[in-house]
């Protein structure tokens, strides 16, 4: 269960976070209320997590995959540009990740 808690941190915190770029400085009302309660939510979820998975393991897996999935809104919903070196930059943020999570002996396996 530690790894559902985590995705549905991860999937709420990548909503709320794309949600405050719609917010338009929190002047625009729905958009600025998904990402209070994305925020909400994601850190609920996290905490349960924290119940299970060392909180560097948790914190790496979170704000990993998090910056791959707000990069892949960003550029498919909001018109954001990707380059090469940040695609390369992204692939090694993802290898770390997958790095830790499984060769690391501090990890909730």
């Amino acid at each position: 269960m530690p790894y559902l808690y985590l995705l549905i941190a991860i999937v709420a915190e990548v909503t709320a976070t794309s949600s405050m770029k719609q917010s338009d400085g929190f002047t625009k009302l729905l958009p600025s209320l998904v990402t209070g309660a994305g925020y909400v939510v994601a850190f609920y979820f996290l905490s349960l997590t924290l119940r299970d998975i060392p909180t560097g393991i948790a914190y790496a897996i979170w704000s990993g995959v998090g910056i791959v999935l707000i990069t892949a809104v960003a550029w498919m919903f909001q018109g954001q540009k990707l380059d090469a070196p940040a695609m390369i930059g992204m692939g090694f943020i993802m290898i770390g990740v997958i790095v830790m999570n499984v060769f690391s002996k501090v990890g909730a396996h």
